[in-house]
Formats: C-alpha cells, sequence, structure tokens
C-alpha cells in the first residue's frame, strides 16, 4: 500500500520494510533500541535491569509531563485561550495579526486537519476520541461541530479538570468528558471511536509504535485516525541519523518540553503501512504554522504575559527561554510540522 502524499508533502524517503522497522526514534531511548520498550530476547539479569532502567525512565517523562502541564495550561489559557496548539496560516502571513488572528488560526488548524482527512460533516461522526486533549479546546468544537460525542484523555489532572469546567459553561457536559489517562493504555474498548484525533501530542510519546497501535486499536472499523504533530525532517537516502548539531537542537527542546526521542512523518507512515491501514496521507505543514512561535515570543513579552509567565513558575519561564529553539529549528529545516491521516479497514 502507498501513502498519498499531499502537494506540501514532506519528501518521500525509500521505504524500509515494515516488518524491520527499527527506528531508534520511534523509541525514548535513542541509542538503545532493544530496551524495556521492545522484547527483551533473554532473562538475564542485564536485560532485566535495562528494562527497570527503561520503565522508570518512562514514568519520570510522564510524570514530567504531568507537571509541565499542571503548571503551564493555566498561562496558556490566560493568553490565548482553550486551543493548546499552533494555528493555521496562509504562507508569508504577518506575526503581527491581532490575537483574534491567532485564535482564528487555531481553529482553522482543527478545521484543516479535518479537510485534510476527509471528515465532514455527511460522515456521520458519532463518537471521538482526543488524545493529549490539552484543555479540551478541539473536543468541544468537534462536539459542537458534528453533534458528536467526544471524550479527552490527558496525563494532566489539571487539564481534565479545567476542561470538564470548560464542558460544563458552554452547556456541553452531556457531549464532552474529559479523564486522566495514558494514550499508550487508552481506558478503551477496541473499535469504540468514529474519529480517533491527536492534535500536537504524539511528540510526547515515548513509544510511537505503541501510540500508533493504540490510536488504531480504539478506531471503529472505517474510522478516521489524525495525527498532527511535531517531527524532525525526513532522512535522506543513505542517512542513519540527523547530524549532530540537529539532534543537540533537538534534546535542547526536549529538556524543556518533556519530550522523547523525535521521528519523522515517513516513521510514521511506515508504521500505519506495517498495520496495513487505508487511505494513508501525509504532509508538511511547517510553512503554514510558521508565523505561530513568534507570535507566541511577542505575547509573552507583552507587561501581562511578563507578569503572568513570572507568576506560572519556574517550568513556563524556561518554556519562554526556548521558544527561540522551535524557531531555529523550524527555520534550518529540523523541524517539521506534521499531519498524517488514515482510515481503519472495514
Amino acid at each position: 500500500m502507498k501513502a498519498t502524499l499531499a502537494p506540501s508533502s514532506l519528501i518521500s524517503l525509500p521505504r524500509q520494510k515494515a516488518s524491520s522497522l527499527r527506528s531508534p526514534s520511534l523509541l525514548i531511548n535513542s541509542q538503545r533500541p532493544s530496551s524495556a520498550l521492545m522484547t527483551t530476547k533473554t532473562a538475564s539479569r542485564g536485560s532485566v535491569a535495562v528494562t527497570a532502567a527503561a520503565t522508570s525512565s518512562v514514568e519520570a517523562l510522564r510524570e514530567g509531563i504531568a507537571e509541565f502541564y499542571n503548571e503551564t495550561s493555566g498561562l496558556w489559557e490566560e493568553i490565548w485561550g482553550d486551543h493548546m496548539h499552533h494555528g493555521f496560516y496562509d504562507p508569508d502571513s504577518s506575526v503581527q495579526l491581532s490575537d483574534s488572528g491567532h485564535r482564528e488560526a487555531q481553529i482553522r488548524m482543527i478545521e484543516e486537519s479535518l479537510r485534510f482527512a476527509g471528515v465532514t460533516e455527511e460522515k456521520k461522526i458519532k463518537r471521538v476520541v482526543d488524545v493529549g486533549c490539552g484543555i479540551g479546546g478541539s473536543s468541544r468544537y468537534i462536539a459542537s461541530k458534528f453533534g458528536a460525542e467526544c471524550i479527552g484523555i490527558t496525563l494532566s489532572p489539571v487539564q481534565a479538570k479545567r476542561a470538564n469546567d470548560l464542558a460544563a459553561a458552554q452547556s456541553l457536559s452531556q457531549k464532552v468528558s474529559f479523564q486522566v489517562a495514558d494514550a499508550l493504555e487508552q481506558p478503551f474498548e477496541d473499535g469504540t471511536f468514529d474519529l480517533v484525533w491527536s492534535m500536537e501530542s504524539g511528540e510526547h510519546m515515548p513509544d510511537k509504535a505503541k501510540f500508533v497501535k493504540e490510536l488504531v486499536r480504539v478506531a471503529a472499523p472505517g474510522g478516521r485516525i489524525i495525527i498532527v504533530t511535531w517531527c524532525h525532517r525526513n532522512l535522506s537516502q543513505g542517512e542513519e541519523s540527523l547530524q549532530p548539531w540537529e539532534q543537540n537542537l533537538l534534546d535542547r527542546i526536549c529538556k524543556t518540553f518533556y519530550l522523547p526521542a523525535w521521528c519523522s512523518t515517513s516513521d510514521y507512515v511506515d508504521l500505519l503501512q506495517s498495520l496495513s491501514l487505508q487511505d494513508i496521507k501525509c504532509a508538511d505543514w511547517s510553512e503554514n504554522v510558521a508565523p505561530f512561535w513568534p507570535a507566541v515570543i511577542r505575547t509573552a513579552l507583552t507587561w501581562k504575559g511578563l507578569v503572568s509567565l513570572l507568576r506560572s513558575g519556574m517550568k513556563s519561564i524556561k518554556g519562554a527561554l526556548t521558544m527561540p529553539l522551535m524557531i531555529e529549528g523550524y527555520k534550518k529545516g529540523v523541524i517539521k510540522f506534521g499531519i498524517i491521516t488514515c482510515q481503519k479497514p472495514l
């Protein structure tokens, strides 16, 4: 099965066979692809030690993600509203757009993602899971648009509570609910959802293969899966890894935003192909999100932004100081903003 690449898509690479996928970037520890996130071949004492270390590392990452969003979500909502993701802009849009213009771009990101995946109001979407829901902006928007029941999951108790409070305030509690749950071990039956939505949460997943398998598992037959996520560039033919300076840049971002090893859009496509998904499509929307991080920095440097930043705490301050690295990554082509969509066979 071949993936369909949109006109603005990432450069397609020669595919490795799905059965031989061993990309270190799909695992939390890029130096140990045979660690506990994969089945150990022996029961030796060394293998047990690696398993324990990897498990501890995953748990620490999970706790770090929860703490990061517990601390920073209030600041984000105060400055940018309830959509905790990039906006979608026309190429060469000005960073001087009004605040309302940037919030409209965030709504447009949802609409463009649905359009790209072929999800329309005629599709009769009834049940949606929002994997990595933030404070529920996407869920409430999609529930209102389709009249669908939406369930959002997040590692952050603060986010889950705020998302439920906002749903109640908007009279959407009968349609939308949020809970604390792990995207790698979702508390749902197989084949539950017509639409599986992951808006900028994939970058936090320590085991990309398990993440994708969970998305596929909870999707209903014929259901659509949408993954919008930060990626690193596709590797060129003959490359086995990023350049050292590229990896160093990503590592500095990872430390602040609690990210494991990154992967490419091609890695996601390979994983979906290995699971025999249909209508696989991907695109590079890096150019369409280019104004986003400069706009975030600009709002952080306002008096309101600075006061809120200082009040929010050290994680928020470190996040603000790391934003220029995101801009650098996009400008140098190391960071790519990708969308990957597919359909589960009937």
